[in-house]
């Protein structure tokens, strides 16, 4: 897995996680658990979407 997922694409991307993730736990709306998604593809620095879509948030 080649690394697609850029430095300010990242820290968004777990912002977000942890924020949806928080906010399952606090209102037990379960489809905020889809915050796992954004800080799971954040902190690994891969997103299986984007070769999909042929893009990168990476400097080349």
């Amino acid at each position: 897995m080649k690394q697609n997922v850029g430095s300010i694409d990242k820290i968004l991307r777990i912002i977000a996680g942890i924020a949806l993730i928080i906010y399952a736990l606090y209102s037990g709306a379960l489809w905020a658990w889809i915050g796992i998604i954004p800080l799971l593809t954040g902190s690994m620095g891969w997103c299986p979407l984007y070769p999909v879509f042929g893009c990168s948030s990476c400097k080349k």
